[in-house]
């Protein structure tokens, strides 16, 4: 009787909790997920056409007219908006050439910069090229908000935004309600305290964003619109390994096992990705892509928070290793520039500079590119008038590799470390310089066509020049090939990229990062930097797993862009995550990569 009686209750049980769960919901009006999308005018999206006839070029954009602006060695047009622009070359009967998207001042959360994306012509006639433009997928801000009862019973709230991680005072929020008035305001326990006001209407919950500096709406979303905010929509099934497709990308796929991993274990690293609670209180990891080569092969790419595989992503200060491949190239190809090339000399066009130093004078390459030159810049200092932030901000200067080196020396080079991305956007312009090619062009031609990319957008400065200090646009598996290729000692698919000496010696160790070589100590230094080395804009670490330390050098970038080589398991990993201003590497390197996809490899 009593076993009857168990069986009963155990089979009545999941009937009762969902009865307990629709009556809950019926009680709790404000629980769901909720959501506002914010849409900026972007460039255009259409059909570009160019049209010669003799000397004279005519350009159109779905019925906008191009004006023509040079001829010398140059194809470049001006559209009607006096802000977006086409440059390109005429190369025998094959036109190439790039798309200017205009800054966009209003995004003040979103991709603001101007940025130049490569076109794919088709000849239409003898004298008429067409290709698309396609602006970048996320111009826009969605922020999501899901309000539930925690298991105390306390209504509690997130909110969660994927192009910025905006998410308010804090990561979750109480929630109270009088008639029409909402309050979001922190847990007792957080100091100090701080609260979002918001009006429940019968559109919606309406309040003021501030990282908008405008008010929005957050409708009620279905399950469909919903599914983003989360790794993997609810109610999915457990994640079962499946093998990469191969889509023509110049990657070989291989189901994991035919080359000794344990695809159970790889499961579960993703398993463990989807599980993360997106409304978390503490820290929600919200990443956004996982990819895994072994052995040479493609064996993982998984996608999560609606992102796809064809989908370009926001690298950030990861893009920095770019500068690194770029010099590399330069180097294979004959180029006249190295470690060793002084910069102040080789960029004296941009002259004169202000606060002039003999120091100057000696500043290399090397010390650029390792974030030594001892100028006076400090990204990690949020007051720092010369830091990324406010160089972007500053109307002034719109040659950011000037407001650089116009900065007041303050150390003799390669003494003192400070992370600065003005330093390796002056080595972008050393590059451009040398090179005597528009930055985003020799990118083109040297890596991204060689290493078979698929679309990409690089950020450019007021100036129209390519900026290399980060915010390049990506595909995970593209940005996958750069470790690959550093694995095969600068060879993708038969071709080399860079010299085998230069993949050495770019992830040689060359500047200490300490306590001594900062400034910081403590804490201070812990908030930041990691201990250990830096190679040509690579850094290098140790990756603890079960029973064994490995040797890797990586590329990172704010938000949890994480590139990692591990070159002793001939393996490659690469996250793109959405964890902007929040710590996440280090549970990417060793939660996922050390304590899931290495032992995958170990059996």
């Amino acid at each position: 009787m009593k076993r009857w009686t168990l069986a009963l209750f155990l089979w009545a049980a999941p009937l009762l909790c969902t009865a307990l769960s629709i009556a809950r919901a019926q009680d709790d009006p404000l629980t769901g997920v909720w959501g506002a999308h914010v849409e900026y005018q972007t460039a255009p999206n259409g059909t570009l056409t160019l049209q010669r006839d003799g000397k004279l070029w005519r350009a159109s954009l779905d019925g906008a007219k191009g004006t023509f602006q040079s001829g010398a060695g140059e194809l470049r047009f001006t559209f009607e908006n006096g802000a977006d622009l086409f440059r390109g070359h005429l190369r025998g009967a094959k036109l190439e050439g790039y798309w200017l998207r205009h800054a966009i001042a209003e995004n003040t959360a979103g991709t603001a910069q101007g940025y130049a994306a490569p076109l794919a012509f088709t000849r239409i006639s003898a004298t008429a090229w067409r290709a698309s433009i396609t602006p970048l997928p996320d111009e826009n801000f969605t922020l999501y908000l899901k309000i539930s009862r925690d298991t105390g019973g306390k209504l509690v709230a997130a909110f969660r935004n994927p192009e910025l991680n905006s998410h308010g005072p804090a990561m979750q929020l109480l929630v109270s309600q009088q008639g029409t008035a909402l309050r979001f305001s922190t847990w007792p326990d957080r100091q100090p305290q701080s609260a979002l006001d918001a009006t429940l209407t019968a559109d919606g919950i309406q309040l003021f964003w501030k990282d908008l500096n405008r008010n929005v709406l957050l409708k009620r979303l279905d399950a469909a619109q919903a599914a983003p905010f989360y790794a993997r929509p609810p109610g999915s099934p457990p994640y079962a390994y499946r093998q990469p497709e191969e889509t023509g990308d110049g990657w070989r796929t291989a189901p994991a096992s035919t080359l000794g991993m344990n695809e159970a274990a790889l499961a579960h690293a993703v398993q463990t990705i989807i599980d993360i609670d997106p409304a978390g209180k503490r820290r929600a990891f919200q990443i956004h892509s996982l990819a895994v080569a072994y052995k040479g092969k493609l064996v993982l790419d998984e996608y999560f928070h609606g992102f796809t595989r064809d989908q370009p992503h926001d690298m950030r200060s990861a893009s920095k290793t770019l500068a690194s491949v770029m010099l590399g190239t330069a180097m294979l190809h004959g180029v006249k520039i190295s470690p060793e090339t002084k910069v102040y000399p080789l960029l004296a066009h941009l002259g004169p500079f202000a606060n002039p130093d003999p120091r100057k004078s000696e500043i290399t390459i090397a010390d650029f590119i390792t974030h030594t030159p001892g100028l006076d810049c400090d990204d990690n200092n949020d007051d720092d008038p010369n830091n990324e932030d406010h160089m972007q901000r500053q109307r002034a200067q719109p040659d950011w590799r000037k407001f650089t080196l116009d900065l007041s020396s303050v150390y003799a080079p390669g003494t003192r470390y400070a992370y600065c991305s003005g330093n390796i956007n002056v080595v972008g312009g050393a590059i451009s310089t040398a090179t005597k090619t528009w930055l985003p062009e020799w990118f083109d031609e040297t890596v991204a066509r060689p290493l078979q990319f698929g679309p990409w957008y690089w950020n450019l400065m007021p100036n129209g020049e390519g900026y290399s200090g980060g915010g390049v646009y990506i595909r995970t598996r593209d940005f996958l090939k750069l470790g690959q290729t550093w694995l095969n000692g600068g060879v993708w698919n038969g071709r080399r990229i860079v010299s085998d000496a230069w993949v050495k010696e770019s992830v040689a160790p060359h500047r200490r990062i300490s306590p001594e070589t900062t400034g910081r100590h403590g804490d201070a230094f812990a908030e930041v930097y990691l201990d250990g080395y830096d190679g040509y804009a690579w850094h290098l670490s140790d990756i603890q797993s079960p029973g064994h330390t490995y040797h890797a050098y990586f590329a990172n970038g704010n938000g949890g862009q994480l590139l990692i080589v591990v070159p002793e398991l001939d393996l490659v990993c690469m996250f793109t995550a959405g964890n902007y201003a929040q710590g996440i590497w280090l549970y990417l390197r060793d939660a996922i990569v050390g304590k899931e996809i290495i032992p995958a490899i170990r059996g």
